[in-house]
């Protein structure tokens, strides 16, 4: 039963019990920026601050679960900027003010469900992985496709992904920028269950509240014992991550790349 729900611009948020519920609503493809990134952390923050919340779902409305960020949109771009006070020429700003954010998820004290009804992409697969727990479903599709845009990875995953599924799986979902199902997430331990798609919610849900039924403090305890010195790795891991990207930002493969992405073809690299 919904007892308590705070309003966002682009998340819904709800509490059932003692499971928190947050529900990224851009349909159809939930693209993320600073925005929704900040929203997500402030909800997630609300929610160690609520003793009554043990545990939560990250869910989304529409086609995917996060698409990742859309690199094809100035406007958005220049959105990000005016957020961040920068310029919307200078990605260093944007980008920059999103990693941090993307931080505050990793600092958060309380473990996380996603619940992951379609396609996790780039940065949104950095989202589903930023949570403790997956639910998916043959349907969705995990992609690390940041060397198809001729890009490097970010938000994380280059401590996070090897972490959850080993180096090589890693290493090959890096350099393949590949869609990997969710059948095959469930076999190389990416996700965690996988269920028929109109039911990855109410597993998500489910697999919450079972945790929830757990000792609030000896959860908390036993997350940050498992969970301890993420957020600082993570936070070096994106340091270093911003800086590639920065500098492959300005090449002619990532425009390309991303021009070839939206043109659905294959895309003409030159290595410059």
């Amino acid at each position: 039963m919904e007892t308590h729900m705070t309003h966002f611009p682009d998340i819904g948020v709800e509490i059932h019990g003692h499971v928190g519920l947050i529900e990224i609503r851009r349909p159809p493809l939930n693209f993320f920026d600073i925005a929704l990134i900040n929203q997500i952390a402030d909800a997630l923050e609300g929610f160690d601050r609520d003793i009554e919340i043990r545990a939560s779902v990250l869910a989304a409305q529409g086609k995917a679960f996060c698409a990742g960020a859309n690199f094809g949109d100035p406007a958005r771009q220049a959105q990000e900027a005016a957020a961040t006070k920068g310029d919307p020429a200078d990605s260093l700003g944007p980008i920059n003010h999103l990693y941090m954010q993307a931080v505050r998820i990793f600092r958060c004290r309380k473990p996380v469900v996603a619940a992951v009804h379609g396609a996790a992409i780039g940065g949104g697969l950095g989202l589903a992985v930023s949570a403790d727990f997956r639910v998916t479903c043959p349907e969705a599709r995990f992609s690390a496709n940041f060397t198809k845009l001729g890009f490097h990875p970010g938000f994380g995953l280059t401590v996070t992904l090897p972490e959850l599924i080993g180096k090589n799986n890693a290493e090959l979902m890096f350099y393949t920028s590949r869609r990997v199902t969710g059948e095959e997430a469930l076999r190389i331990g990416l996700a965690n269950e996988c269920v028929p798609q109109d039911q990855v919610r109410t597993a998500a849900m489910k697999l919450a509240s079972e945790i929830a039924e757990c000792a609030p403090l000896g959860l908390l305890s036993t997350r940050a014992t498992m969970r301890a010195g993420l957020a600082d790795r993570v936070m070096t891991a994106t340091e270093h991550e911003l800086a590639e990207q920065t500098r492959l930002r300005a090449t002619e493969d990532f425009k390309e790349g991303v021009k070839a992405t939206e043109e659905r073809r294959f895309a003409n690299f030159k290595g410059r």
